[in-house]
C-alpha cells in the first residue's frame, strides 16, 4: 500500500523547512507554505542559488502565539513575524501605497514588507540589503496555464506549483548510485510517499489522499539548490551529476512531480494514497 510518509512546509522561500504530522490546505497549497520570501533591493526574489547560507536560517510556527520565528545561525536573536495577515483592499490607494510589487521568475506579485528590525537583521546575516515580504492576503498568482489551466490554480512564492511530491523509493534509487547518500531535504518536497516502485510518481496522473484529489501535472526540473547540503550550506556536484545520467529530459534534470489539488481540508502522515 502506498502511504504518505512526510509532510513539509517552507514558510519563507529557500529558508529552512518544517516537518508536520498534519498539513492544512489553503487556496495556494499547504497553509503558510512559501507565504514569505526574501527579496533584494530591486524587489526580486533571492534563493539559495545566490546565497547558500539561507539554508541555515531555521523557521518555526507557533499558532498559539501567532508568530513565525526565524533563527539566524550563531545568534541568540529570534526574529518574530506576525502570522495574522495585514488586511488589504485592492481598491484602496492607501493600501496599495503600503505594498510593493515583487518578482518571482517572470511573475509579479503584490506583497507587504515586514519590519525594519527583521530586514536589518537579515541584511546583516546575508551580507546585502534585503527585505522579508509576504504575499498580500487574497492575491492570486496563477500557475503555468500550459500545465494546469484554470483560474482556480494559484500558488504562493513557490517556483511554480502549490505542491511537490516525491517517493522515498526514488530517493533510495538515487542514493544507491551515489558515493555518499543525501537527505530528502535537498529536494524540498511537500509530500513524500512510500510503498511503490522508484519513480512511480512519474506515472501517476491523479491521486487521492483522504478527500483531497491531486493532479500531478509536471515533472520538477532540478537546479543547483539540490547540490547544497542543507545542514552546512556547502555545495558540491551531486546529486545533479549522477541524476544527469538517467533523469535528463529535454536538457533538464527531473526529480519529483509538481501537483495541483482539488478540495479542502488536511492531509495526515500515514494516510493511504489512492492512485486514480
Amino acid at each position: 500500500m502506498i502511504k504518505v510518509t512526510g509532510l513539509f512546509i517552507y514558510p519563507v522561500k529557500s529558508l529552512g523547512g518544517i516537518a508536520l504530522s498534519e498539513a492544512d490546505l489553503g487556496p495556494r497549497g499547504f497553509k503558510y507554505d512559501r507565504e514569505w520570501m526574501i527579496v533584494d533591493s530591486d524587489n526580486r526574489f533571492l534563493t539559495q542559488r545566490e546565497i547558500a547560507r539561507m539554508a541555515l536560517i531555521e523557521t518555526s510556527i507557533d499558532e498559539d502565539a501567532g508568530r513565525l520565528t526565524l533563527r539566524l545561525p550563531g545568534s541568540a536573536q529570534v526574529l518574530a513575524v506576525p502570522l495574522e495577515p495585514v488586511a488589504y483592499d485592492s481598491t484602496s490607494k492607501e493600501d496599495k501605497a503600503k505594498t510593493v510589487m515583487v518578482s518571482v521568475w517572470s511573475d509579479r506579485a503584490r506583497a507587504t514588507v515586514e519590519s525594519d528590525e527583521i530586514n536589518s537583521a537579515l541584511s546583516d546575516y546575508l551580507g546585502q540589503a534585503v527585505k522579508l515580504v509576504r504575499m498580500v492576503h487574497g492575491y492570486r498568482r496563477q500557475v503555468d496555464g500550459r500545465y494546469a489551466p484554470g483560474k482556480e490554480n494559484i500558488v504562493g512564492f513557490a517556483d511554480g506549483f502549490p505542491l511537490l511530491i516525491i517517493s522515498e523509493e526514488s530517493l533510495k534509487d538515487l542514493n544507491e548510485r551515489l558515493e555518499y547518500p543525501i537527505l530528502m531535504n535537498r529536494f524540498r518536497p511537500n509530500i513524500t510517499t512510500s510503498g511503490g516502485k522508484p519513480f512511480a510518481e512519474d506515472q501517476w496522473n491523479k491521486i487521492k489522499i483522504g478527500e483531497i484529489e491531486l493532479a500531478l501535472v509536471k515533472p520538477c526540473a532540478r537546479c543547483t539548490i539540490t547540490t547544497i547540503d542543507q545542514e552546512c550550506a556547502e555545495a558540491g556536484k551531486e546529486p545533479l551529476r549522477t541524476l544527469a545520467n538517467y533523469r535528463k529530459q529535454n536538457g533538464k534534470i527531473m526529480f519529483g512531480q509538481n501537483a495541483i489539488f482539488r478540495g479542502s481540508g488536511s492531509i495526515q502522515v500515514g494516510a493511504p494514497v489512492q492512485v486514480l
